[in-house]
């Protein structure tokens, strides 16, 4: 699969425009290296959207197992940050992070830029989401532009620890969606063109889509473990 591993972590949230410059930085240079360098962190990336006033950036982590976020391991440097991460946190705002459990994933490679839809179940379950799963990730994934798909059923149990980090951040959001769909394209003009046949097809599914819950991000940053 495309998603390393069988779970990943996500992360959208917004900075306070005097930490932005600060924020991509440290991002960059310190912080996604000390992520990846947590036994069972597989690869990170980094994604942007500057025209968005709400959940401006995303993150995602892939990890070698669901037990990977929760690990002793990770929660151990969540509790001890860094400096730089003391002075950066206080600027993050409209924090959401979950750790999701593959439901499917499939295509190749790493796109220019991804749409992400966060998705309640409203009277289903994630046994019934997972059953769908592949076949609406085989037709997202034949429409033109489109490189990779990934559906995660939400796991706010295995994030939802508080920690030093989280106290900084103040308001961290674990349990605000069921069920994330992603889908990787060569680039933003190739998926806002697509975004109105990709929510038909998830409509189509009977998942609930709500603008607010959508957006599309530019890939700004990908890294992967070294050694």
């Amino acid at each position: 699969m495309p998603l390393r591993g069988k779970a990943f972590m996500i992360v959208w949230h917004d900075i306070r425009a005097e930490g932005e410059r600060d924020y991509h930085l440290w991002h960059t240079r310190e912080h996604m290296p000390e992520r990846l360098g947590v036994s069972g962190f597989l690869r990170g990336r980094r994604g942007v959207d500057w025209a968005r006033d709400r959940h401006r950036y995303l993150t995602l982590y892939e990890g070698e197992s669901l037990a990977t976020f929760g690990a002793p391991e990770y929660l151990a440097r969540l509790n001890s940050p860094t400096p730089w991460t003391l002075r950066t946190q206080p600027t993050f705002y409209n924090f959401i992070r979950c750790a999701c459990d593959i439901a499917v994933s499939v295509g190749r490679g790493v796109g220019g830029a991804m749409a992400t839809f966060r998705v309640p179940f409203e009277g289903a379950d994630a046994d019934a989401f997972r059953t769908l799963a592949p076949a609406l990730a085989d037709e997202l994934l034949v429409l033109e532009g489109v490189n990779a798909v990934h559906l995660g059923t939400a796991r706010p149990d295995v994030t939802g620890a508080r920690t030093r980090e989280t106290e900084l951040r103040g308001m961290t959001r674990d349990d605000v969606f069921d069920a994330v769909v992603l889908v990787d394209a060569v680039g933003r003009r190739e998926l806002e063109a697509l975004m109105p046949e990709i929510t038909a097809r998830l409509q189509a599914k009977r998942l609930s889509v709500d603008p607010e819950e959508t957006a599309v991000y530019d890939m700004a940053f990908c890294l992967e473990p070294t050694g």
